[in-house]
């Protein structure tokens, strides 16, 4: 299979796991009777942040970490300016108040923080420890938001058979890994014959591959009318990116990158959180996806220059 049709392949399987993912997580939801927001934030994250946790965990392996910070910290740019800003453009995103208050400020340090760690020039062993205990801070959190929410949970259209609901569920994720996985594969290829640094290749082709079933989940979340969903995935994609699959990586073998080449990554992911940040209403206006579509493009410009 040449690297083109990997592409194709990766693309198809997105759109397919994206439709499963959004009937199931909101089946899901209804059954666990939790908001679909934390469904979102949570399950529906993992599974489409799978690709980069494969991606980490095989190039840490094999001595190459910096491909799998280049494609955690590029991913958070393409899930916020690039695939939040497409979901806007179609129309405003409502958001949750327990989202507002629990993972937005998580997503919005998790630049900071890395880019204090990354002070001394390299991702160490302790360093990835650190990340990981906020991140176990951040899903006891989520969990104990969910328990709350048990006894009062809203009728939302989804699956609600509950066999339907494990099968759209699994059968939706296969899908996305698979679709992570041959993108990961195809992008890879037609990057590394172009002769491009590895960093950059984790921040920009690999990042943009793996962000594919992040891109089918939200969108189709949105068509179908649960932007809670959609908006619980990128959010919670950003938080499994910057703070667990990083880190496993530098556990893994500790990172040593440019900092320059880090410090742009950080800074628009960090810019476009802050953009999309919403009012006291929760209403994250459609002209906002235009300012983030634009964020995007000045990123690609800022960092293909290096």
């Amino acid at each position: 299979m040449n690297d083109y049709t990997a592409l194709l392949l990766g693309v198809v399987c997105a759109g397919l796991g994206g439709e499963l993912f959004v009937r199931g997580s909101v089946g899901l939801a209804h059954w666990a009777r939790v908001s679909p927001g934390i469904i979102g934030v949570t399950v529906a994250a993992l599974a489409t942040s799978s690709p980069e946790l494969s991606v980490s965990i095989s190039s840490a392996l094999v001595g190459k970490p910096q491909i799998a910070l280049g494609d955690a910290l590029g991913s958070n740019v393409v899930n916020v300016a690039l695939i939040l800003g497409l979901a806007l453009i179609i129309s405003g995103i409502q958001s949750p108040r327990d989202s507002v208050k629990r993972d937005f400020p998580v997503a919005l340090l998790i630049p900071v923080f890395t880019a204090v760690l990354f002070l001394d020039g390299e991702l160490s062993r302790v360093d990835g420890f650190l990340m990981i205990s906020m991140f176990i801070a951040w899903i006891v959190a989520a969990v104990v938001e969910a328990r709350k929410q048990r006894s009062a949970a809203e009728n939302v259209l989804g699956e609600q058979r509950r066999w339907l609901v494990v099968v759209s569920c699994l059968a939706g994720f296969v899908f996305l890994v698979a679709a992570g996985n041959f993108i990961v594969a195809g992008a890879r290829g037609i990057a590394v014959a172009f002769g491009v640094d590895e960093f950059i290749i984790g921040a920009t082709i690999v990042a943009i591959g793996t962000s594919v079933p992040e891109l089918a989940t939200t969108v189709m979340a949105k068509i179908r009318g649960h932007d809670e969903v959609g908006l619980g995935t990128i959010l919670g994609s950003n938080i499994f990116n910057g703070i667990f699959i990083v880190a496993v990586a530098a556990m893994i073998h500790p990172i040593i990158v440019p900092w320059h080449e880090v410090a742009i990554a950080l800074v628009f992911g960090l810019v476009a959180v802050a953009f999309v940040y919403p009012p006291r209403n929760g209403f994250i206006q459609r002209k906002r996806g235009v300012f983030l579509l634009g964020v995007y493009v000045a990123y690609l410009v800022t960092i293909l220059q290096q």
